[in-house]
Protein backbone atom coordinates (compact mmCIF):
# COMPACT_ATOMS: atom_id res chain seq x y z
CA UNK A 1 0.00 0.00 0.00
CA UNK A 2 1.53 3.67 -0.20
CA UNK A 3 -0.37 7.16 -0.06
CA UNK A 4 -3.17 8.15 -2.53
CA UNK A 5 -2.95 11.52 -2.82
CA UNK A 6 0.36 13.93 -3.30
CA UNK A 7 0.24 17.84 -2.73
CA UNK A 8 3.76 19.41 -3.55
CA UNK A 9 5.06 22.53 -2.45
CA UNK A 10 6.57 24.41 -5.32
CA UNK A 11 9.86 26.33 -4.95
CA UNK A 12 12.63 24.43 -3.09
CA UNK A 13 10.77 21.27 -3.69
CA UNK A 14 10.39 21.14 -7.92
CA UNK A 15 12.03 23.98 -9.24
CA UNK A 16 15.41 25.21 -7.97
CA UNK A 17 14.69 29.45 -8.10
CA UNK A 18 15.01 30.66 -4.33
CA UNK A 19 17.59 32.50 -5.79
CA UNK A 20 15.43 33.84 -8.24
CA UNK A 21 13.33 35.21 -6.05
CA UNK A 22 15.87 36.37 -3.98
CA UNK A 23 17.25 38.83 -6.75
CA UNK A 24 13.87 39.21 -7.49
CA UNK A 25 13.30 40.98 -4.32
CA UNK A 26 16.29 42.73 -3.94
CA UNK A 27 15.91 44.40 -7.41
CA UNK A 28 12.98 45.60 -6.52
CA UNK A 29 13.55 46.67 -2.77
CA UNK A 30 16.88 48.71 -3.85
CA UNK A 31 15.09 51.77 -5.38
CA UNK A 32 13.99 51.66 -1.56
CA UNK A 33 17.09 52.16 -0.45
CA UNK A 34 16.82 48.31 1.38
CA UNK A 35 19.52 45.78 0.68
CA UNK A 36 19.03 42.42 0.79
CA UNK A 37 21.61 39.57 1.05
CA UNK A 38 21.29 36.04 0.26
CA UNK A 39 21.88 35.17 3.54
CA UNK A 40 19.01 37.90 5.02
CA UNK A 41 16.51 35.94 2.94
CA UNK A 42 17.33 32.28 3.94
CA UNK A 43 17.49 33.42 7.56
CA UNK A 44 14.30 35.28 7.60
CA UNK A 45 12.35 35.27 4.26
CA UNK A 46 12.22 31.69 2.75
CA UNK A 47 8.93 30.40 2.88
CA UNK A 48 7.12 33.44 2.83
CA UNK A 49 4.71 34.10 -0.16
CA UNK A 50 5.40 37.60 -2.15
CA UNK A 51 2.87 39.53 0.46
CA UNK A 52 4.44 37.56 3.70
CA UNK A 53 7.97 38.54 2.32
CA UNK A 54 7.08 42.27 2.05
CA UNK A 55 5.44 42.96 5.11
CA UNK A 56 8.45 41.20 7.06
CA UNK A 57 10.54 43.22 5.45
CA UNK A 58 9.43 46.56 5.59
CA UNK A 59 8.28 46.10 9.24
CA UNK A 60 11.80 44.68 10.22
CA UNK A 61 13.29 47.62 8.11
CA UNK A 62 11.18 50.46 10.10
CA UNK A 63 9.02 51.33 7.77
CA UNK A 64 5.43 51.67 7.54
CA UNK A 65 3.34 48.42 6.84
CA UNK A 66 0.67 49.92 4.15
CA UNK A 67 -1.16 47.30 2.48
CA UNK A 68 -1.40 49.21 -0.69
CA UNK A 69 1.99 49.67 -0.91
CA UNK A 70 3.07 45.88 0.01
CA UNK A 71 0.52 45.26 -3.06
CA UNK A 72 2.06 47.52 -5.28
CA UNK A 73 5.46 45.79 -4.54
CA UNK A 74 4.00 42.31 -5.30
CA UNK A 75 3.16 43.91 -8.41
CA UNK A 76 6.32 45.16 -9.70
CA UNK A 77 7.93 41.93 -8.09
CA UNK A 78 6.06 39.52 -10.54
CA UNK A 79 7.64 40.78 -14.23
CA UNK A 80 10.95 40.92 -12.34
CA UNK A 81 11.08 37.17 -11.49
CA UNK A 82 9.22 36.37 -14.68
CA UNK A 83 11.78 37.64 -16.58
CA UNK A 84 14.78 36.34 -14.11
CA UNK A 85 13.10 33.07 -14.10
CA UNK A 86 12.53 32.54 -18.20
CA UNK A 87 16.25 33.31 -18.36
CA UNK A 88 17.64 31.04 -15.67
CA UNK A 89 14.87 28.33 -13.83
CA UNK A 90 15.49 24.94 -13.37
CA UNK A 91 13.85 22.17 -11.95
CA UNK A 92 15.74 19.85 -9.84
CA UNK A 93 16.63 16.36 -11.03
CA UNK A 94 13.64 14.05 -11.09
CA UNK A 95 10.45 16.64 -9.96
CA UNK A 96 8.95 16.39 -13.95
CA UNK A 97 9.51 12.84 -14.16
CA UNK A 98 8.26 11.89 -10.02
CA UNK A 99 5.44 13.97 -10.82
CA UNK A 100 4.37 12.23 -14.18
CA UNK A 101 4.80 8.97 -12.39
CA UNK A 102 2.78 9.70 -9.26
CA UNK A 103 0.28 11.02 -11.68
CA UNK A 104 0.57 8.10 -14.09
CA UNK A 105 -0.73 5.90 -11.12
CA UNK A 106 -4.25 7.55 -10.85
CA UNK A 107 -2.85 9.41 -7.80
CA UNK A 108 -4.66 12.91 -7.70
CA UNK A 109 -1.80 15.15 -7.84
CA UNK A 110 -1.45 18.90 -6.72
CA UNK A 111 0.45 22.08 -5.73
CA UNK A 112 0.37 24.33 -2.65
CA UNK A 113 2.63 27.18 -2.70
CA UNK A 114 3.28 30.60 -1.54
CA UNK A 115 4.31 31.61 -5.60
CA UNK A 116 2.04 33.43 -7.73
CA UNK A 117 -0.01 31.44 -10.31
CA UNK A 118 1.80 32.46 -13.73
CA UNK A 119 5.25 31.53 -11.90
CA UNK A 120 4.14 27.83 -11.01
CA UNK A 121 2.46 27.63 -14.88
CA UNK A 122 5.52 28.66 -16.21
CA UNK A 123 7.87 26.14 -13.30
CA UNK A 124 5.15 22.90 -14.62
CA UNK A 125 5.92 23.78 -18.22
CA UNK A 126 9.95 23.79 -17.40
CA UNK A 127 9.38 20.52 -15.50
CA UNK A 128 6.87 19.13 -18.36
CA UNK A 129 4.49 18.16 -16.04
CA UNK A 130 1.58 20.13 -16.36
CA UNK A 131 -0.90 17.60 -17.11
CA UNK A 132 0.30 15.97 -14.07
CA UNK A 133 -1.44 18.11 -11.73
CA UNK A 134 -5.02 18.52 -10.89
CA UNK A 135 -4.74 20.83 -9.03
CA UNK A 136 -3.07 24.47 -8.17
CA UNK A 137 -3.10 26.28 -4.82
CA UNK A 138 -1.01 29.59 -5.01
CA UNK A 139 -0.70 33.21 -3.55
CA UNK A 140 -3.66 34.40 -5.16
CA UNK A 141 -6.03 31.68 -3.20
CA UNK A 142 -5.16 32.61 0.24
CA UNK A 143 -5.31 35.28 2.97
CA UNK A 144 -2.20 34.13 4.72
CA UNK A 145 1.12 32.74 3.82
CA UNK A 146 2.25 29.81 5.40
CA UNK A 147 3.28 28.43 8.28
CA UNK A 148 -0.57 29.11 8.61
CA UNK A 149 -2.38 26.36 7.42
CA UNK A 150 -4.73 27.74 5.18
CA UNK A 151 -3.24 26.57 1.37
CA UNK A 152 -3.58 23.29 2.61
CA UNK A 153 -7.24 23.60 3.94
CA UNK A 154 -8.08 24.98 0.57
CA UNK A 155 -6.03 21.80 -0.92
CA UNK A 156 -7.68 19.56 1.07
CA UNK A 157 -11.17 20.77 -0.06
CA UNK A 158 -9.77 20.29 -3.49
CA UNK A 159 -8.31 16.53 -2.60
CA UNK A 160 -11.69 15.92 -0.88
CA UNK A 161 -13.96 17.00 -4.33
CA UNK A 162 -11.76 14.82 -6.48
CA UNK A 163 -11.52 11.70 -4.52
CA UNK A 164 -13.43 11.85 -1.00
CA UNK A 165 -12.89 11.77 2.59
CA UNK A 166 -10.54 8.24 2.19
CA UNK A 167 -7.71 9.43 -0.06
CA UNK A 168 -7.63 13.18 1.64
CA UNK A 169 -6.44 10.97 4.58
CA UNK A 170 -3.88 9.13 2.67
CA UNK A 171 -2.57 11.97 1.24
CA UNK A 172 1.29 13.13 1.50
CA UNK A 173 2.39 16.47 1.21
CA UNK A 174 5.98 17.03 0.38
CA UNK A 175 7.34 20.19 1.73
CA UNK A 176 11.26 21.86 1.89
CA UNK A 177 11.03 24.51 4.21
CA UNK A 178 10.33 24.74 8.37
CA UNK A 179 7.05 26.69 7.36
CA UNK A 180 5.42 24.92 4.86
CA UNK A 181 6.00 21.65 7.41
CA UNK A 182 4.51 23.30 10.03
CA UNK A 183 1.56 24.74 7.46
CA UNK A 184 0.76 21.45 6.71
CA UNK A 185 1.57 19.49 9.96
CA UNK A 186 -1.39 22.11 10.97
CA UNK A 187 -3.60 21.26 8.15
CA UNK A 188 -3.88 17.61 9.71
CA UNK A 189 -1.69 15.83 6.81
CA UNK A 190 1.47 13.48 7.00
CA UNK A 191 4.28 15.59 5.36
CA UNK A 192 8.01 14.58 3.90
CA UNK A 193 10.95 16.76 3.66
CA UNK A 194 13.41 16.97 1.01
CA UNK A 195 16.72 18.73 2.34
CA UNK A 196 17.23 20.76 -0.17
CA UNK A 197 16.56 24.27 1.47
CA UNK A 198 17.49 22.78 5.31
CA UNK A 199 19.31 20.50 7.56
CA UNK A 200 17.69 17.06 8.07
CA UNK A 201 17.56 18.08 12.35
CA UNK A 202 15.49 21.08 11.44
CA UNK A 203 13.10 20.04 8.90
CA UNK A 204 12.32 17.15 11.75
CA UNK A 205 11.88 19.04 14.56
CA UNK A 206 9.48 20.52 11.94
CA UNK A 207 7.32 17.63 11.71
CA UNK A 208 8.02 16.07 9.11
CA UNK A 209 7.82 11.63 9.48
CA UNK A 210 10.73 11.93 7.04
CA UNK A 211 13.13 13.28 5.31
CA UNK A 212 15.28 12.73 2.00
CA UNK A 213 17.84 14.47 0.79
CA UNK A 214 16.58 15.27 -2.64
CA UNK A 215 13.33 14.63 -4.20
CA UNK A 216 15.10 12.27 -6.94
CA UNK A 217 15.20 9.68 -3.93
CA UNK A 218 11.18 10.04 -3.12
CA UNK A 219 11.00 6.26 -5.11
CA UNK A 220 7.59 4.23 -5.40
CA UNK A 221 9.72 1.39 -3.09
CA UNK A 222 10.45 4.39 -0.67
CA UNK A 223 6.75 5.93 -0.42
CA UNK A 224 5.20 2.20 -0.21
CA UNK A 225 7.72 1.67 2.91
CA UNK A 226 6.88 5.41 4.48
CA UNK A 227 3.49 4.87 4.63
CA UNK A 228 3.73 2.10 5.88
CA UNK A 229 5.10 3.43 8.85
CA UNK A 230 2.89 5.66 9.40
CA UNK A 231 -0.19 2.97 8.90
CA UNK A 232 -1.47 4.09 5.75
Amino acid sequence: MTFSAFIFDYNGVLVDDELVHWAALRDVLRPMGIEMTQADYWEKYLGFDDVGAFRAVLKDQGREVNEARVRELVELKKPVYLSLAQASLKGFDGAGELLRRLAATGAPVGIVSGALRDEILLGLEVLEAKGAVRFVVSAEDTRASKPDPEGYLIGKNHLLAIAGPDVVAKSLVIEDSIAGIESAVGAGLFCLAVAHSYGQVELRAAGAIDVVERVSDISDAYLAELASSVGV
